[in-house]
C-alpha cells in the first residue's frame, strides 16, 4: 500500500539541507577549518620531516631546508641502527614492557571497575573518589617513595620493577567504571535471577559489551607505556634493561655529528606508536566518547 507524503515535505527537507549547507560555509566554520589545518600542519610537520630525513644518505649535510625532502632515498640508516647497535634489544625491552603492563593493568583495572559500577558495598563511594583523587597527582610526585619501595623489594633493574608500578593507573579505571555504569541493570537482575555469579556476569555479560573501551584502554595504556621515559629511567641501572626513549639518548651521544643517524633512531622509536595508534583511531574515539555515557 503507497503512502502520500506530506505537503511541502520535500521542500522543507530542501531548506534544512539549505540551512546547513550555508552553515557549513559560514565564516566562522571556514576560519575554524583554516585554524585546525594550520594547528594539523604544526604538529605534522616534525614527523614528516624527521621521516624524509631519516631516509637521506648517512653522513649527509644539507644548505636548505628543501634539501632534507628531495631524493635520493635510503632505508641503510634502519639497516644500520637495528645491525650494529643496541637498538633492537631497547627495542624489545620497549615491546615486552608496554604489553606487559598494558595486559595486566587491563586485567586488573577491569576486574576492580566492576564492582565499583555494579555492586554496592559499604564505602563504594569513597573508593572511587579515593582513585578520582590519583589523576591529580602528578607521576613526578610519587617517585621518590616509589623507588624506596622497589628498592626495598630487590626490583630495581628488573622487568618486574619496571612494569608493576604502572599497572595500577587510576585512567584506565576511571574510564571503565563510567562506561560499565551505562550497561543496562536489567541484564545483571536477569543473571542473578538465573543465579549466574558476579564472575559469570562480568565474563559473560559486562567484558563481551565492553570490547571498544577495553580496546580504547589498551591502546592508550601501550602508548604510555612506550612512552614513559622518567621511571624505566630511574629503574634501568644497566643498557640491557633500556627501554628506547631511555637508551637513544646514548646513542645519540655516539653520532653528535650525523644527525641523519640520531634523527632514525627517533623515527624508530616513534614509528610503532603511531602506527598503532593510526591502525585503531576510531576505536580510540568511540571508546572516549562511549565512556561519557550515564545511566
Amino acid at each position: 500500500m503507497m503512502t502520500r507524503s506530506k505537503p511541502g515535505g520535500i521542500g522543507r527537507a530542501i531548506k534544512i539541507s539549505g540551512s546547513r549547507l550555508k552553515q557549513a560555509h559560514s565564516p566562522g566554520s571556514a576560519a575554524l577549518t583554516g585554524i585546525s589545518l594550520v594547528i594539523a600542519v604544526i604538529f605534522l610537520f616534525p614527523l614528516v620531516f624527521g621521516l624524509f630525513a631519516s631516509l637521506k644518505v648517512e653522513s649527509a649535510s644539507f644548505k636548505r631546508v628543501l634539501d632534507w625532502f628531495q631524493p635520493p632515498y635510503t632505508l641503510a640508516n634502519y639497516v644500520n641502527i637495528f645491525t650494529n647497535s643496541r637498538v633492537p634489544m631497547w627495542t624489545f625491552n620497549s615491546f615486552f614492557i608496554a604489553i606487559t603492563g598494558t595486559v595486566l593493568g587491563l586485567i586488573f583495572s577491569s576486574l576492580a571497575a566492576y564492582p565499583l559500577a555494579k555492586m554496592e558495598f559499604r564505602g563504594k563511594r569513597g573508593v572511587y573518589f579515593y582513585f578520582l583523587m590519583g589523576l591529580m597527582v602528578p607521576g613526578e610526585a610519587t617517585i621518590v617513595p616509589l623507588f624506596i619501595t622497589v628498592n626495598g623489594l630487590y626490583m630495581i633493574d628488573t622487568y618486574a620493577g619496571m612494569i608493576l608500578p604502572g599497572i595500577a593507573g587510576s585512567m584506565g579505571l576511571i574510564i571503565m567504571v563510567s562506561f560499565f555504569r551505562s550497561i543496562p541493570k536489567e541484564l545483571i537482575e536477569a543473571a542473578n535471577i538465573d543465579g549466574a555469579s558476579h564472575f559469570t556476569i562480568f565474563s559473560r555479560i559486562v567484558i563481551p559489551l565492553s570490547r571498544t573501551v577495553l580496546v580504547t584502554t589498551c591502546i592508550l595504556s601501550f602508548i604510555g607505556g612506550w612512552n614513559n621515559y622518567l621511571w624505566p629511567l630511574l629503574c634501568a641501572m644497566s643498557e640491557r634493561m633500556f627501554t628506547l626513549p631511555v637508551g637513544l639518548p646514548t646513542f645519540e651521544n655516539l653520532y653528535v655529528a650525523d644527525r641523519v643517524i640520531t634523527i632514525t633512531g627517533n623515527m624508530a622509536a616513534s614509528i610503532p606508536a603511531i602506527i598503532v595508534f593510526l591502525i585503531f583511531e576510531r576505536q580510540i574515539t568511540q571508546g572516549i566518547a562511549l565512556s561519557g555515557i550515564k545511566e
